[in-house]
């Protein structure tokens, strides 16, 4: 089966063809097929991913695939949330991870509830107008490190710290950090919803 994924993003991209293998799925970027990016105007990570899979299977006529992802912290009520991509431009610098990464780290120097979660939720629709959307979540509860610790992985992984590792993200291997992230346990949610309802 191929699925279109309503993102752009190498780093979904890989993840997600690693989980999505064992059902044999085939993920296309969107942008392989000129599909350009969908507006996110929503306050949910669901609400967005879902109008990402829409837009993306009513521009190629394929089933889509949709991740929105992002981190919410304890003490800052939730946020960034679905802002997260675009957190370090609130305080005046560069879209990028490295610069969402010292955004946090400089919102946080005075905070002692460091608290947060990574959270992805994955949406896949059959086409555009699929009344029974699939939506499977993920959620990697940790802490917020004071200073960025390994080289792995990517967005905030070299901040969330796992107690039950004594690791961040960014210090685990690949298939370590895919069994638990947010990420994998949405995939692995997504699969089981897949070869219940689809195949």
């Amino acid at each position: 089966m191929k699925l279109v994924l309503a993102s752009n993003n190498a780093g979904k991209l890989a993840e997600l063809q690693v989980l999505f293998a064992p059902l044999g799925v085939e993920l296309v970027r969107q942008s392989e097929l000129q599909v350009g990016e969908s507006e996110e105007p929503f306050l949910t990570f669901v609400e967005n991913a879902l109008a990402k899979a829409r837009h993306a299977s009513a521009a190629t006529g394929l089933p889509a695939v949709a991740d929105d992802a992002g981190l919410c912290v304890e003490a800052f009520g939730g946020l960034p949330g679905v802002a997260t991509a675009y957190y370090a431009t609130q305080f005046g610098y560069e879209k990028g991870d490295a610069n969402n990464v010292r955004a946090l780290l400089e919102q946080m120097a005075g905070v002692d509830d460091r608290r947060a979660a990574l959270v992805s939720t994955l949406v896949a629709l059959r086409r555009a107008d699929d009344p029974e959307p699939l939506i499977a979540v993920g959620r990697a509860a940790g802490e917020i490190t004071r200073e960025p610790i390994g080289e792995n992985g990517f967005g905030f992984d070299p901040v969330m710290w796992l107690p039950q590792f004594g690791k961040t993200f960014a210090q685990l291997p690949t298939e370590v950090k895919n069994a638990n992230s947010h990420r994998g346990q949405a995939a692995r949610a997504m699969l089981d919803l897949m070869r219940e309802r689809w195949l």
